[in-house]
């Protein structure tokens, strides 16, 4: 597996309409960052109908286009291309339990550890919880945690839907990477360990061909708080890698949702989304 990777990434979104939409106001998350694991060297965001579009750098750090069309129009069509140089994270050693339930760090991380409506658990999914507090190494925990998850909730596309909460999804025991990333939050969250939703791009492959477009995905998986922000994907069972590329973090889903808005007209449904990554070296 390589340490690093040069990647040149399109990710393609929007909607279509049942008829006209008079008007639409519209926040797209499609924007890599610059920190420590990765180098943006360019990003781009064009929008179809052409409008003016600002941006900004929401609460969260991530970085927001906002664009507000006026005119009527049938489709709504968002593609952001970006260029990055990303490398795997190095993860140092965990801080202690006690360490972890400082007041200070607990009144810190606070809007990390309260659950959402997305995060909510209850019931059997609980039952393994006193023992995982007996694990000593927050690492060790946190992996163990993802484990259970992925022998409960099988992957299956489309077996929920964009709007499913964690209990919805461990309740049928099937879901997508952002089911399975709310139900591990869920479960870190009730022991107590500060822990975010990461939106981003996963490049399918440690050797890719140079100069070929790889089909890519947008994925979710975690960063928990262990002395650092540290990330673990619990869908595949592996830590962050230098083919996870971050766009974003937050509370759950809705904090980072890729493409969203509010519009006035007819009915309108996904234009789908196309992911594609190419290595550039």
């Amino acid at each position: 597996m390589t340490n690093s990777l040069s990647l040149s990434i399109r990710h393609h979104t929007g909607f279509t309409y049942d008829g006209i939409a008079k008007s639409s106001y519209n926040e797209a998350r499609m924007t890599p960052i610059t920190s420590a694991s990765q180098e943006v060297r360019h990003a781009h965001v064009a929008v179809q109908p052409v409008v003016p579009i600002s941006t900004h750098t929401d609460y969260f750090g991530t970085i927001v286009t906002v664009f507000d069309i006026q005119e009527p129009h049938s489709k709504l069509e968002v593609e952001a291309r970006s260029m990055v140089e990303s490398r795997a994270q190095m993860i140092d050693p965990a801080i202690s339990w006690s360490e972890l339930r400082a007041p200070t760090l607990v009144d810190f991380f606070s809007e990390y550890l309260l659950e959402t409506e997305r995060t909510k658990l209850a019931g059997s999914v609980l039952a393994p919880l006193d023992e995982w507090r007996r694990i000593p190494d927050l690492h060790g925990c946190v992996d163990a945690v993802g484990e259970y998850v992925r022998g409960q909730v099988t992957y299956l596309p489309g077996a929920t839907s964009v709007s499913s909460t964690a209990q919805e999804a461990w309740d049928i025991g099937e879901g997508v990477c952002q089911d399975i990333t709310h139900i591990t939050i869920g479960l870190l969250r009730q022991l107590g360990i500060p822990s975010r939703y990461v939106s981003g791009y996963l490049y399918p492959s440690d050797h890719g061909e140079v100069g070929v477009a790889a089909a890519g995905q947008s994925h979710a998986w975690i960063e928990y708080f262990s002395g650092a922000w540290t990330g673990m994907d619990p869908t595949n069972g592996i830590p962050e890698t230098e083919r996870h590329i971050f766009v974003g973090s937050g509370r759950d889903y809705d904090d980072v949702a890729p493409l969203k808005g509010v519009y006035q007209g007819a009915a309108s449904s996904s234009l789908g989304v196309i992911v594609e990554m190419t290595r550039t070296h």
